[in-house]
């Protein structure tokens, strides 16, 4: 154990002073790294042996020729050649030495044994072959110049007076060790060089398949373009997240699939990124092959796109890389906040305009009942006459009902959104309350001098709901009716019977409603020609309250009018309204939250409003001579066929 921690210790000295050999620009690439390293440690050596060897070659030999100094130089140049590539980093600069070196002593060899005709000029083949190793062009190249400067210099030995330092060699021996020892080296080289490709490339393929496992593994799907927008490449996520396998994705396949109105800003962004360089961020929907667990075959999708540079291009020469992910979700959650943020900004919008209506609405009657009480309780109460004070009483009493009215329709509209209003369904008889709303309202009809007339109801209209709500729906509509009729105008009230339902119409021939104010009908507190300059009073919750009634039973309601041409409203109420509150029943037993139950049974009935042209007549179900409609007086003969009207 100690000699292993000891020779761990010389390994970790000896890399640590070889690391420090190593010049800084080949420290941030592994490869260059190992070839700067090798290439230190084998001339190193070499010139480790040389210096070993020098000294007794001298005692031996005396004072050398100058053959013999120049053979001495040239072992001596791969040391200088690691001098110069710690200094200086440049490979193929020190290779240049190397092979200088060893050319020198081949020709030195080969002008002691014989010039041309040695065998030792077979070395000079591994000159280049040694720099060609190296993975350097301009190092092989300068190996190859120097390696036939070499062989010229072999061929001009032979005229160079040797004498006594010729070695007489037979050629039998020389030629087979120049010519062993030259393939051994070569093949020593070959077989380095073969087992640093062999790391080399499977390190490359554990780095491609780390890169594919990653790519994989992740949910967006990247891709490869040239400048172009053609998909050179796609990773193996492209079968979860389009649907289909990535070599369909090759070429236009992505494009393909892109939606046709998002397809010029995706190849924009790509050209521009492979153009300048910027990275760029694109949306588009992308239509998949496959449907997602939803339905949905269309997604919103975003591409970031990056330009590839020019030396990471790889070899299917590819100058764009882009990550597209799903931004579905995203959109969606977006779009629920936009959603949101209008929701309660319109919902602000209204509590403004409530209250702003409902301060109005108080602030009159208070002033006349604070102002007429001031005048009966103060000093001059006793100069008036009984009339007046019974007509200041009168005021009184009449702005208390008004005042009354406006707190019971905001309970009502807050029972019925909450899902509080008791609801009982029973049978109704149809005649005796359009009767009796009619009577009620009549009084007030009559002192704005307008007309209020109700036509028969068809037999067999067998109306099972809530007693109360559907007289409340009907006065309302009758109080709007005469609220927006002028004086010697008129109101009709009628009840047609189509199939399962029942239609109760009120009409009139009053100002109507513009065109532009139709699609806000129904809406809590909001009031035709609304504004302080109004002519009629109210808090616009009339209609609300109907739509809310109308929806309890699982109704709807219609509005047809027009400037000039009067309004026509009908609720449409089914014959049996107890299934409404049998369904309720049966959301509260499943859910088992009768709050929410209830809250989803509470929607207003939907609405629908059109532009009345003209007033029609109207289908009555007896052949009675009898106004058809308000503004048709001609009889009516036959019995039409019942049709369902809204």
């Amino acid at each position: 154990m100690v000699v292993l921690r000891k020779d761990g210790t010389l390994a970790s000295l000896f890399d640590s002073r070889l690391a420090g050999l190593v010049h800084a620009s080949a420290l941030a690439e592994p490869s260059v790294r190992f070839r700067h390293e090798r290439f230190l440690i084998s001339r190193l050596a070499t010139g480790a042996v040389m210096m070993a060897g020098l000294p007794p070659y001298l005692v031996w030999r005396g004072v050398p020729s100058g053959l013999e100094a120049i053979a001495i130089a040239s072992l001596f140049l791969p040391l200088l050649a690691a001098v110069v590539l710690s200094r200086t980093g440049s490979l193929w600069v020190a290779h240049a030495l190397s092979s200088l070196g060893l050319t020198g002593i081949v020709v030195c060899l080969a002008a002691l044994t014989g010039g041309a005709s040695s065998a030792a000029a077979i070395w000079l083949v591994a000159v280049p072959l040694e720099a060609m190793v190296s993975g350097s062009r301009r190092a092989t190249i300068a190996a190859s110049v120097i390696a036939v400067v070499g062989a010229f210099a072999i061929a001009l030995s032979g005229y160079l007076p040797v004498g006594a330092l010729a070695l007489d060699w037979p050629n039998a021996i020389v030629m087979p060790v120049f010519a062993v020892t030259a393939i051994g080296h070569i093949a020593a080289q070959a077989m380095e060089h073969m087992r640093r490709e062999g790391e080399w490339r499977a390190r490359m393929q554990d780095n491609e398949a780390r890169d594919r496992l990653l790519l994989s593994a992740i949910d967006d799907l990247v891709t490869w373009h040239d400048a172009n927008g053609r998909v050179l490449e796609a990773s193996g996520s492209a079968a979860r997240f389009v649907g289909a396998e990535a070599s369909r994705l090759r070429g236009h396949g992505l494009l393909d699939r892109v939606h046709i109105g998002d397809r010029p800003a995706l190849l924009q962004a790509i050209s521009d990124v492979a153009a300048h360089g910027a990275p760029a961020t694109v949306p588009f929907r992308l239509h998949l092959d496959a449907a997602r667990g939803d339905g949905s075959r269309t997604i919103f999708a975003e591409m970031r796109a990056h330009r590839i540079e020019a030396g990471l291009a790889g070899a299917n020469g590819s100058t764009v890389v882009a990550v597209t992910r799903d931004v579905s979700e995203h959109r969606r959650h977006a779009q629920e906040l936009d959603r949101a943020r209008a929701e309660a900004e319109r919902a602000d919008e209204v509590k403004t305009h409530f209250l702003a209506t409902v301060s109005h609405e108080l602030r009159t009657p208070l002033n006349a009942i604070i102002g007429f009480s001031d005048v009966l309780g103060g000093e001059g109460a006793m100069s008036l006459s009984p009339e007046r004070s019974r007509e200041y009483a009168g005021i009184i009493a009449q702005s208390g009902r008004h005042l009354l009215d406006v707190v019971n329709t905001l309970l009502d509209i807050s029972r019925i959104r909450g899902g509080h209003f008791d609801f009982q369904p029973e049978p109704v008889d149809v005649e005796a309350l359009i009767r009796g709303c009619c009577d009620l309202m009549r009084l007030k009809a009559d002192a704005s001098g307008i007309t209020l007339t109700s036509a028969p109801v068809p037999a067999g209209c067998a109306l099972v709901a809530d007693a109360r709500a559907c007289r409340q729906m009907l006065i309302n509509l009758i109080s709007n009716a005469v609220k927006f009729t002028p004086r010697g105008g008129r109101v009709e009230v009628m009840v047609r019977r189509g199939g399962a339902y029942l239609d109760i119409v009120v009409s009139d021939d009053g100002i109507g409603i513009t065109e532009a104010d139709l699609p806000r009908l129904g809406e809590p507190f909001f009031q035709v020609g609304g504004g302080y300059g109004r002519s009629h009073e109210g808090t616009g919750l009339g209609l609300s309250v109907v739509r809310g009634l109308a929806g309890l039973h699982g109704g709807a309601v219609s509005v047809e009018s027009a400037p000039g041409k009067g309004t026509a409203v009908t609720v449409t109420l089914p014959l049996d309204c107890s299934r409404a509150k049998t369904a309720t029943a049966g959301a509260r037993d499943a859910s088992g939250n009768g709050a929410k139950a209830a809250a989803a049974q509470a929607q207003p009935a939907p609405i629908r409003t059109s532009v009345r042209v003209a007033a029609m007549p109207e289908p009555v179900p007896e052949p009675i001579r009898r106004p058809a409609g308000l503004f048709d007086p001609a009889p009516l003969s036959t019995n039409p066929p019942m049709r369902r009207a809204g």
